[in-house]
């Protein structure tokens, strides 16, 4: 049973109330693929390919086009997961196939692209509108010792404190991380310094894995019920993190490093409020 909970929601009223109708649909059928092919044959499961179809014709569009209309950010990365899907959806060709070759092609699609969906939804589209430059507001802290004044891009605040103090340890320092970089790339951004830069990239993408499967390991110790979930979200953070190949030669490669950036911070924030406090409560 897949929820349409607090955590699912973008706080955009359309795009809210069609992901609601969509985890409906997925739900009745994960019950049909579950109940086998007599019934799913009765219930005409083909008719669900066309209407995922459908949906995303018209879902994905909707999305983009409040995405375009507040230049955001992640619109283009948002419509290279959308062509992804519709690409997947419209690939599949059962000509000449009879229903009992049909029916565990169509249910290994149709449950890849549920849980598609669901990580989609969790991992992007709660993100919509809340991706922002991280130059556009950086805290200001003073320094007593040599009264100057110290910018900070990627601040670890109290609100994401789990009270779990190896988890709260690392995540303080995945932030420190971010806000390294992104120093780099606003204070001292050159040529001379992108191999630096891919450095630190690398550094914080081998932190973050490790914090990864020690915060793993205290879930699968406490047997917390959400840890397949937040095995995939893990596993998507590091994937858009290592999806950093641009080139020294692209003109836009500060941009680029930015907009990386940016969207690292907001997904982590993100996770932190809505998932790894659900642990501590677990927990604790």
């Amino acid at each position: 049973m897949f929820k349409f909970t607090e955590d699912c929601m973008t706080g955009i009223d359309i795009i809210d109330g069609e992901h609601k109708q969509l985890f409906e649909i997925i739900n009745h059928l994960a019950d049909t693929l579950d109940k086998g092919m007599d019934y799913a044959r009765k219930e005409e499961i083909e008719d669900y390919i066309q209407y995922f179809i459908e949906y995303g014709k018209s879902h994905f569009a909707h999305e983009e086009a409040w995405m375009e209309r507040h230049h955001d950010h992640e619109l283009q990365k948002q419509r290279f997961d959308h062509q992804f899907f519709m690409n997947k959806m419209q690939s599949m060709d059962l000509m000449g196939l009879n229903d009992e070759e049909k029916f565990p092609i169509i249910k290994d699609l149709l449950i890849y692209m549920i849980k598609w969906l669901y990580g989609h939804i969790l991992n992007s589209d709660t993100l919509i509108g809340k991706v922002v430059h991280l130059q556009a507001s950086p805290a200001v802290h003073h320094n007593e010792g040599n009264g100057s004044d110290e910018i900070v891009y990627c601040e670890f605040l109290p609100k994401y404190y789990t009270g779990i103090e190896q988890i709260d340890k690392e995540h303080k320092k995945l932030f420190a991380i971010i806000n390294d970089v992104y120093k780099m790339v606003e204070e001292e951004y050159n040529n001379e310094k992108y191999d630096d830069i891919l450095g630190l990239l690398d550094r914080l993408e081998e932190y973050t894995q490790t914090h990864f499967w020690h915060e793993e390991e205290i879930m699968e110790k406490y047997n917390f019920p959400e840890l397949d979930f937040q095995r995939n979200a893990h596993t998507y953070f590091i994937e858009r993190l290592s999806d950093r190949d641009m080139g020294e030669e692209l003109e836009n490669s500060k941009e680029f490093l930015e907009n990386l950036l940016d969207f690292l911070y907001a997904w982590l924030a993100n996770h932190i409020m809505k998932h790894d406090i659900k642990i501590a409560k677990y927990i604790l």
